[in-house]
C-alpha cells in the first residue's frame, strides 16, 4: 500500500494504524504535501482509493505546477481549486488496468471553465466508468450530499481471471454508469446514515452486471436508482455540456401526474366546509354556557 499524508501527527498514526493490521506500506520517508513534493512520481497503481480535501482554495501560486507532468494532455488546473488536482493527480497513478475510487463534493460534477475542460477531455478518453451521489449525513465530517467517481484505464472488452473465475467484460469506453443513492442507508447515531450490506450489494451487484457481457440480462435501467449513459447519444453527456450530475440521466418519477386536481380540490374544500361548521357549532356552545352563568359575551 502506498501513500501520501501532509500533517507529520497523522502520519506517524497512519504508519502505526497500518503496522498494528500487519499491511506493508509505503508513506514515503516523511510527512508532505502531495503537489509540491510528491513522494511517488513513479508509482501506477492498480488500485487508488481517496478522500481528498474539498474545494481546496490557493493550492498552488498562479505560476506554480503549471508544467506538472500529472496534467500531462489536460489544462493545468486552477488555482481557485484543488478538486481536478486531485483527480488529475490520480489518474497520472493509474496502472494501465488501473482503478480508482475516491469522494468528492458535488461541484466537480458540473464545474466549468477549465475544470470542465479536464472533464470533457477525461469523458472523451473513456476514465470516467460510473458516478455515485451520496446521502447526506453519511460522514462525521460533512454533512452535504458528496460523489463517490469510479475511474478506470481500461473499458475495453477483455477476459480477467479473478480467484479462479474468468470476467468477461464488455466495452464500456462511450458509457458511463450513474447510481443515485440519497434514498438509501438506514438511521445512524441518530443524525447519520449508515449503508446496510444489502444496500452496498446492491449497488455493487448493479455496477459488476452493467460491467460484464450479457448485461442486457443481468443490467436495467431504473428510474430515481441507475441509468447506464452513452457519451455522443441524442440526450447523452455530450449534449449535456459534459455534466456528471446523475439528475440529468436518471429518470425522476412525477407522483404528481396521476393526481386528478379538480376531484382533490372538491375533496379539500369539502373537509374544510366540515371543519368550519364543527367550529360554529363549538363556538355557538360555549356562547350558550356562558349565557347560562350570567355572562354576556359579544364577538
Amino acid at each position: 500500500m502506498y501513500g501520501q499524508e501532509y500533517t507529520k501527527t497523522t502520519f506517524k498514526l497512519a504508519k502505526m494504524n497500518l503496522a498494528i493490521r500487519g499491511i506493508a506500506a509505503d508513506l514515503g520517508d516523511y510527512a508532505a504535501n502531495t503537489f509540491t513534493d510528491d513522494r511517488h512520481k513513479d508509482l501506477k497503481a492498480d488500485f487508488i482509493m481517496a478522500n481528498p480535501p474539498f474545494n481546496q482554495k490557493d493550492w498552488r501560486s498562479e505560476n506554480q505546477l503549471t508544467d506538472d507532468p500529472r496534467w500531462e494532455g489536460y489544462d493545468t488546473p486552477p488555482t481557485s481549486n484543488a478538486n481536478y488536482g486531485w483527480i488529475l493527480n490520480m489518474v497520472s497513478k493509474l496502472s494501465s488496468n488501473g482503478v480508482a475510487g475516491f469522494i468528492l463534493a458535488n461541484g466537480a460534477l458540473s464545474a466549468d471553465g477549465t475544470e470542465g475542460e479536464i472533464r470533457r477531455k477525461m469523458i472523451e478518453r473513456g476514465l470516467v466508468e460510473a458516478i455515485v451521489i451520496l446521502p447526506r449525513n453519511l460522514f462525521y465530517s460533512t454533512d452535504i450530499s458528496v460523489t463517490l467517481w469510479i475511474l478506470n484505464a481500461n473499458k475495453k472488452a477483455r477476459v480477467v481471471n479473478r480467484n479462479g473465475e474468468e470476467i468477461h467484460y464488455r466495452d464500456r469506453e462511450k458509457e458511463i454508469l450513474f447510481i443515485d443513492m440519497r434514498q438509501m442507508g438506514e438511521p445512524f447515531e441518530k443524525k447519520y446514515v449508515r449503508f446496510t450490506d444489502e444496500d452496498i450489494r446492491k449497488v455493487a451487484d448493479t455496477y459488476h452486471n452493467w460491467q460484464r457481457e450479457g448485461h442486457t440480462e443481468t443490467y436495467t435501467d431504473m428510474p430515481e436508482f441507475c441509468k447506464s449513459v452513452r457519451v455522443n447519444e441524442e440526450g447523452g453527456i455530450a449534449d449535456k455540456g459534459f455534466s456528471l450530475v446523475p439528475s440529468k440521466y436518471i429518470e425522476f418519477v412525477n407522483r404528481d401526474e396521476s393526481v386528478d386536481y379538480d376531484t382533490h380540490m372538491k375533496e379539500l374544500q369539502s373537509e374544510l366546509a366540515d371543519i368550519l361548521r364543527q367550529e360554529a357549532i363549538s363556538r355557538e356552545s360555549v356562547l350558550n354556557v356562558f349565557k347560562s352563568l350570567g355572562y354576556e359575551i359579544k364577538l
